[in-house]
C-alpha cells in the first residue's frame, strides 16, 4: 500500500503547484487588463499633451523629432515617430474616412470620453446649434479649416473662427475645425456627433462626416479683430463692372473696416471700398497686380481704419482681402504623377521653413513633404509630413540636414537663409515652447541659452556653406526678402519648382500669407539676450557666409544682418 499512497501524495503536490501557478497567471492577466483600461484616466500634469498619445503602430519606427542631435539640446524634444510607410492617396470618400478612423484609433479613448448630449459642459462660450451633416456633397460650413489632432477644443475653434470673421464654428472627427457664416446642410441626430475634442472632455466634437456647430460670441460692428486682412491696392473700376458685383452696401460714415466686416459676413474674399459704398466680390483678373493704379488716386483710406475717409479718385476703389479663404485656395493634393526629381527646401532651424512651406502649398496647390515626421505640423494640416520623403509625391521636401551625403540625395534645393540672430531666437522659442510659443524670461537667463548659442551658431554657418558647396542646383531665398517682396519671390520659387502659377493661386498666397503657422511677434525678451562675445562670433559667421554667396554669384545677405 505504501507505493500507491506515495504516488497519490506526489500527484496532489503537483496539482497544488499547478493551481498556484494558474492563480498567479490569472491575477497578473487581470492586473494588466485593469491597468490598460485605466491608463487613460491617469493624470499626467507634468507632461506635455503630446506625450499622452499611445505608441504608434508597429509599422512606424521611432526617431527624433525635427533635426538630428548635434548637442544635448537636440534631446530636449520628445521623441516622435518617423513614418516608414505612408497612407495611399485616395479620392474615394469612404477610404478617406477609413484613414481618419484608423488615425484616431491610435489615440487613447475611454467610455467617458464619448460625448453625451445631455451632459454638456456649461463652460462653453458661444451657443451650441446642434449636429449637422458635412460630407463631400453637402458641406455644413464652407469657410476656412484648422487641424489640431491633439489640442483641439471648442473654445480654440470658436476663437479661430471669430478672429477670421466667421459667425459659426464646427468641429469634426474630434480634431478638425471648420468655419462659416451660413449653415448649408440639414440637421442630423445628436448621436451622430459622438466624438469629443481631444483636449476637452464632455464637449461634442462632431463625428464621421458630421459637424458639432457653435455660434460664436458676437462682437459689436467695428470692434471685431480680424486676422489676415490685407490691402490689395488701388484699382480703377468702371460702373459697368462694379454693377456686376454680387454684394453692394451703401451707408453714411462707412469705414474700410466696416466694409471688410460686411464682405466677411457674406463669405466673399474681396472688399471694394469707396465711401459711402462697399462692394463684395470674388478674386478675378480685374484685380491683378499689373492693373493697379497709383495710390494717390485712393489717398486717405487705410486698412482697418476706424474713422471715415473719402477717396479722392473718381472711379478708383480701395481693395482689401478679407479673412475669407477662396474655395480654390483650400484645394491641396499630392502630385498627380510621382516625380523622379527630389527638391529640398533646406534651412537652418528657426529660419521660417514652416512658413515658406505654407506659402508654397498655397501658391502651387501641392503638399510639401518632410525628411522628418513632426506630429505637431501634421496635426495642423501639413499632410505631407506623414508621407515618405522619397515618395516623389510632394512638391518639395523640408530638411535641416547639412551633411554631404544627405545633400547629394537631392537633385535640387531651395536654400532658405535667415538672419542668424532671429533664427537662433526662433529656434530657442520652439525648443522651449513649441512651434507657436515663446520662451520665458527665466529660460532666456538660464545657462541653457549660452550653451544653445555656442552649439547652434556654428551650425547656422556650416549649414549654408555645405549646401553652397555640395548642392547640385540651388535657388537661394532670403527670408527677409520674402517678407518684403512676397509676390516676386514666390514667382521665383514656383519657376524653380517648374510649376505653372495662376493669378488666383497668387492671390491665395497673398491674402492668407500668415496662416495659422507663424509665431506672433509679441512676447519677445525685454532685453538683448546676445552678449558681446556672442555677437562677435555670430558676426564672423555672417561675413563668412556672405563671402561664400558672393563667390557663387548668389544674392548676398541683406544689409540688416549687420553693417558692412
Amino acid at each position: 500500500m505504501a507505493p500507491p499512497v506515495c504516488r497519490l501524495h506526489c500527484l496532489l503536490k503537483r496539482a497544488q503547484k499547478l493551481l498556484l501557478c494558474l492563480g498567479i497567471a490569472y491575477l497578473m492577466a487581470g492586473s494588466v487588463l485593469l491597468l490598460q483600461r485605466s491608463a487613460v484616466r491617469i493624470a499626467q500634469p507634468n507632461l506635455p499633451p503630446s506625450l499622452s498619445l499611445v505608441a504608434p503602430p508597429t509599422t512606424l519606427r521611432m526617431a527624433g523629432l525635427g533635426v538630428r542631435a548635434r548637442s544635448r539640446w537636440a534631446a530636449v524634444q520628445p521623441a516622435e515617430s518617423k513614418a516608414g510607410r505612408h497612407w495611399p492617396a485616395s479620392q474615394n470618400l469612404a477610404v478617406h474616412r477609413l484613414h481618419r478612423r484608423w488615425f484616431h484609433s491610435l489615440l487613447p479613448e475611454s467610455p467617458e470620453q464619448r460625448a453625451t448630449v445631455r451632459g454638456r459642459s456649461g463652460r462653453q462660450k458661444g451657443t451650441y446649434m446642434g449636429c449637422f451633416l458635412h460630407n463631400a456633397s453637402e458641406r455644413a460650413l464652407g469657410g476656412t479649416m484648422l487641424y489640431d489632432l491633439r489640442k483641439m477644443t471648442s473654445s480654440l475653434c470658436q476663437d479661430t473662427c471669430s478672429e477670421s470673421g466667421y459667425q459659426f464654428a464646427g468641429l469634426e472627427y474630434g480634431a478638425e475645425c471648420h468655419c462659416g457664416n451660413r449653415i448649408c446642410s440639414p440637421r442630423v441626430p445628436e448621436e451622430d456627433c459622438s466624438l469629443v475634442c481631444r483636449s476637452e472632455r464632455g464637449s461634442p466634437c462632431g463625428g464621421v462626416g458630421r459637424l458639432s456647430i457653435y455660434k460664436v460670441e458676437e462682437q459689436l460692428p467695428g470692434h471685431r479683430r480680424l486676422r489676415n486682412v490685407h490691402r490689395r491696392g488701388c484699382f480703377e473700376l468702371p460702373r459697368s463692372t462694379i454693377s456686376t458685383f454680387p454684394i453692394h452696401s451703401l451707408q453714411s460714415n462707412l469705414t474700410a473696416q466696416a466694409c471688410v466686416e460686411t464682405c466677411t459676413d457674406k463669405e466673399l474674399p474681396l472688399a471694394v471700398f469707396k465711401e459711402p459704398r462697399c462692394f463684395c466680390t470674388w478674386m478675378s483678373s480685374l484685380f491683378s497686380l499689373n492693373r493697379q493704379s497709383d495710390n494717390q488716386w485712393c489717398a486717405g483710406n487705410r486698412t482697418g481704419a476706424s474713422t471715415s475717409v473719402e477717396s479722392t479718385g473718381n472711379n478708383h476703389f480701395q481693395v482689401y482681402h478679407t479673412p475669407v479663404l477662396d474655395s480654390r485656395c483650400k484645394e491641396r493634393m499630392f502630385l498627380p504623377q510621382r516625380s523622379n526629381s527630389l527638391v529640398a527646401l533646406s534651412s537652418f532651424p528657426g529660419a521660417g521653413n514652416t512658413w515658406v512651406r505654407h506659402l508654397i502649398e498655397l501658391v502651387t496647390g501641392y503638399y510639401t513633404g518632410s525628411f522628418y515626421f513632426d506630429g505637431t505640423l501634421y496635426n495642423r494640416g501639413f499632410k505631407g509630413e506623414k508621407d515618405y520623403w522619397k515618395s516623389g509625391r510632394s512638391i518639395c521636401v523640408k530638411t535641416h540636414e547639412s551633411g554631404q551625403k544627405e545633400i547629394e540625395m537631392f537633385d535640387s534645393a531651395i536654400l532658405l537663409i535667415r538672419n542668424p540672430y532671429r533664427s537662433l531666437v526662433a529656434e530657442f522659442n520652439r525648443k522651449c515652447a513649441g512651434h507657436l510659443g515663446h520662451a520665458t524670461a527665466a529660460q532666456w537667463k538660464s545657462k541653457e541659452w549660452p550653451e544653445f548659442v555656442s552649439s547652434y551658431a556654428p551650425w547656422w554657418a556650416s549649414h549654408a556653406l555645405s549646401w553652397l558647396k555640395f548642392g547640385r542646383r540651388l535657388l537661394v531665398v532670403h527670408y527677409e526678402e520674402l517678407q518684403r517682396s512676397l509676390l516676386p519671390q514666390l514667382r521665383l520659387i514656383t519657376a524653380f519648382l517648374n510649376v505653372t502659377m495662376t493669378e488666383e493661386r497668387l492671390l491665395c498666397a497673398q491674402s492668407n500669407q500668415d496662416g495659422h503657422f507663424k509665431r506672433s511677434g509679441a512676447q519677445r525678451p525685454s532685453f538683448d539676450p546676445f552678449t558681446p562675445d556672442m555677437k562677435q562670433t555670430i558676426d564672423s559667421f555672417i561675413h563668412t557666409v556672405d563671402q561664400a554667396l558672393q563667390s557663387r554669384n548668389f544674392s548676398r545677405i541683406p544689409q540688416e544682418y549687420l553693417p558692412r
